[in-house]
């Protein structure tokens, strides 16, 4: 938790793949995940949180949104959501105005986000490579603060969606089938 605290980048599992993690509160931490990640600043990052209710803390949430979110959180569904006015942290992209956001079905980011706040999240891998699936293996790739040994994470990828008023958008089919 210090090294979040710090605005280091930590390697957590997850339920679907290892991720690299900043807190979404640390001004500059997520410019060093898109270093660690080698990742352009135009693909925008997504955000972990510990349940619903924090969800609501960064996104505004739609009936649509919030029946998607019973039905499969925790779980691996990101959903792109309007951003809450007053969170701002940079998550690149080229809509600042909006946020993905998911609760994942795994302890360890749940608790790191209820205890250190959002978690601005993606892949433990370089951009553009695979997810390696043990911690040993994404520490000989990434240079980070801190690794979660969680044992092996072979998951798919979250599905990510964009809910836009009444409007489900499938933008990547992963984990979860809509």
């Amino acid at each position: 938790m210090d090294a979040l605290r710090r605005g280091e980048v930590v390697v957590l599992p997850t339920d679907t793949v290892y991720g690299v993690a900043v807190a979404a509160s640390v001004p500059g931490a997520t410019a060093r995940l898109f270093a660690v990640k080698d990742r352009p600043t135009d693909v925008a990052l997504p955000v972990l949180v510990a349940d619903e209710a924090q969800a609501r803390t960064i996104a505004e949430v739609s009936p649509v949104a919030e029946g998607l979110m019973r039905a499969h959180w925790p779980g691996g569904l990101t959903i792109v959501l309007p951003r809450r006015a007053g969170f701002d942290a940079d998550l690149g992209g080229r809509d600042p105005s909006t946020v993905g956001v998911r609760v994942p079905a795994h302890d360890v980011p749940r608790e790191l986000a209820r205890k250190v706040g959002p978690l601005v999240t993606t892949s433990a891998n370089r951009h553009g490579q695979p997810t390696p699936p043990t911690a040993e293996e994404v520490r000989a790739v990434l240079d980070v603060a801190v690794v979660i040994d969680g044992g092996r994470c072979e998951g798919a990828p979250s599905t990510v969606v964009r809910v836009d008023g009444d409007t489900v958008e499938i933008l990547r089919q992963g984990a979860v089938v809509l």
